[in-house]
């Protein structure tokens, strides 16, 4: 996962690029975007604040910044899993069952991911 970096305070900035060091990428190049300023109209953005609307809570440990950054793009590969399976599927096909399969793979992989977060967060 490639992460860009852009906020407003330095210290926050240099933390942050220090605990992801090795997944530090460009704004161009990145996956995610984490910002210590809301925006609204960013889909890729983490935000890093002590409100309790932020994705990351301030304090936080490097730990907690890897399973915030796991949970947001697991769930950005899912959204994008569903919206492709939507484009995919022709509900005209010949084999009805191709489709009900199709269907409950996504569904599945969807549990399996929800699962995954479920037991990352308990562990955390």
């Amino acid at each position: 996962m490639k992460v860009a970096v852009q906020c407003e305070s330095p210290l926050l900035q240099r933390s942050i690029e220090l605990f992801l060091q090795n997944n530090l990428s460009s704004l161009k190049q990145c996956d995610v975007v984490i910002r210590d300023k809301k925006i609204l109209d960013s889909y890729h953005s983490l935000y890093v604040s002590s409100e309790d609307e932020a994705d990351i809570k301030k304090p936080f440990s490097s730990s907690g910044l890897y399973l915030a950054l796991d949970r947001f793009y697991n769930k950005i590969i899912n959204i994008e899993s569903v919206k492709a399976y939507d484009e995919e599927v022709d509900v005209s096909s010949k084999d009805p069952y191709a489709a009900l399969e199709e269907k409950i793979e996504v569904l599945t992989q969807e549990y399996k991911n929800k699962l995954l977060m479920a037991v990352k967060d308990f562990y955390e």
